[in-house]
């Protein structure tokens, strides 16, 4: 059984929700930069894009990287690292860009709205 937590970005706001079989088997094998259809979730007419995630061990999922295996990457400023000097180079692990069942955290961006506000649809839930 695979269980993932959804953390949903609206403008300003975001909302943090789990969801686990079968609404969890809709995100299987979908890569960062696709849309899912709010359906899937229980907020229909809504469309949500994938923009990132982490495993289970907390590693970020970088979307430069194919497929959903772990990597160490030598990496400069930007995703997953700091630099706190200019020109400072580190090699970090990384996931890659399609989430699988060592996913635990999927983040997602509000594509289109739905008649019903985000906070008023999982209020109960």
């Amino acid at each position: 059984m695979v269980e993932y937590k959804l953390v949903i970005s609206d403008g300003g706001s975001s909302i943090a929700r789990s969801v686990t079989d079968p609404q969890s088997a809709g995100f299987l094998g979908k890569r960062i930069g696709e849309t899912v259809g709010g359906e899937l979730i229980g907020a229909s007419g809504y469309t949500f894009r994938i923009t990132g995630g982490t495993d289970k061990s907390g590693f970020p999922m970088r979307p430069d990287l194919p497929g959903a295996r772990q990597s160490r990457l030598y990496v400069g400023e930007g995703l997953g690292f700091h630099a706190p000097r200019q020109g400072m180079r580190k090699r970090r692990t990384f996931r890659g860009n399609t989430i699988s069942e060592d996913t635990v955290q999927i983040n997602l961006v509000v594509d289109q709205k739905g008649p019903k506000p985000l906070a008023e649809l999982f209020a109960a839930s």
